[in-house]
């Protein structure tokens, strides 16, 4: 037997712990699979309870429960709906003064009996806030007050002895992130607002214009096309960072070609120094690809990728030269290559030479 197959023999007790976890998995998506089809107009009546409130949506639950509060009061504020957690036990200690009557508040218990948000909802009734209820049955006592309650059903939790929150807590989670994504939809929550949430990070250079991360002003070489290459470089000489490209423009100012450092080098390798003195129109890249500073810089960068170039003229609505994006100030974006493979990724934006993507 060889090592491959010898390695692909899993032993009997990861047989078992494999075999279980499935289960686990296959109950809970079994669980979502019954919610989703059990869905009715109750969904759409907390839907428009959240999506038309002037305040803020309170989420509150207790113990495991509250801890998927937090996480669903997180998806709706990177969605553009302001909301927060409460802490039921905390908010009769003196918390409830963040509660106003423009409100909604959202109760998670899968039992509907929890003490502290039972002795929670009549304050908040009396001040006027709406309930939604995510729990098990409308019977309960959370299900019964609530303005409006999605029920859960019976669910059994994952595991021989079925006790520890698992599949009820999947399942509110999965209900709170469905009622995230159809409120910010109908509320017309765009990209760009998520990119206002969510500056830093990955994600948050993806979803960047380009006019945030181009290099401009004194960063950028720019040079008439009549000139030498001798005196471009001499005059364009200067300290600090730059760019390694120098982008051309013709009489009227419009960006004509792209001459870098690369170009330069291969010259003097080919021993062409007299073309030094030549007009560097001659050899530059005529109508070089360009972007606009309204791009998202993900795009920008799956130009880069696709045509395997170091630099993007960014232009105005000439076609004047107003910044340059540079790979090494977006390198981090580029794909991996075990992504990618050999070959570039799969282009999503048709594109010629000379042309200006929107």
């Amino acid at each position: 037997m060889s090592n491959a197959a010898l390695s692909a023999v899993i032993p009997f007790s990861h047989v078992e712990q494999i075999r279980e976890a499935r289960a686990v998995l296959d109950g809970q998506a079994a669980a979502l699979t019954d919610i989703a089809r059990r869905l009715d107009a109750s969904f759409c009546a907390a839907v428009e309870l959240l999506r038309t409130a002037s305040g803020s949506i309170i989420l509150t639950g207790m113990g495991k429960a509250g801890h998927i509060a937090r996480k669903i009061a997180a998806t709706l504020s990177s969605l553009g709906t302001r909301s927060h957690y409460l802490h039921p036990a905390e908010a009769v200690h003196g918390d409830l003064g963040c509660i106003h009557a423009e409100d909604v508040l959202l109760a998670l218990s899968n039992s509907g009996e929890t003490e502290e948000l039972v002795r929670l909802v009549p304050i908040v009734q009396r001040m006027g806030v709406p309930i939604v209820a995510i729990t098990a049955t409308d019977s309960s006592t959370l299900g019964r007050e609530a303005d409006v309650t999605l029920k859960l059903g019976r669910l059994r939790e994952a595991g021989p002895l079925g006790l520890a929150p698992t599949t009820t807590t999947t399942a509110m989670l999965a209900l709170g992130d469905a009622l995230a994504i159809v409120v910010s939809r109908l509320k017309g929550f765009t990209p760009q607002q998520f990119a206002v949430y969510h500056p830093g990070g990955s994600l948050g250079q993806k979803l960047k214009s380009v006019r945030e991360v181009m290099r401009r002003g004194d960063e950028l070489r720019i040079a008439e096309e009549t000139e030498t290459i001798r005196s471009v470089f001499v005059a364009l000489r200067r300290p600090g960072r730059r760019t390694g490209a120098v982008m051309l423009v013709d009489a009227d100012g419009q960006l004509s070609g792209l001459f870098t450092d690369s170009d330069l080098a291969r010259l003097l390798e080919g021993r062409k120094e007299q073309q030094l003195d030549r007009p560097i129109a001659e050899v530059m890249t005529a109508k070089p690809l360009t972007v606009n500073v309204e791009m998202p810089l993900e795009a920008a960068v799956e130009i880069l990728t696709r045509h395997r170039v170091s630099e993007l003229p960014v232009v105005d609505g000439g076609h004047r030269p107003v910044g340059l994006i540079d790979i090494t100030d977006v390198i981090a974006m580029l794909p991996r290559e075990e992504e990618t493979g050999s070959a570039p990724p799969a282009p999503h934006i048709a594109l010629s030479r000379g042309a200006t993507p929107a």
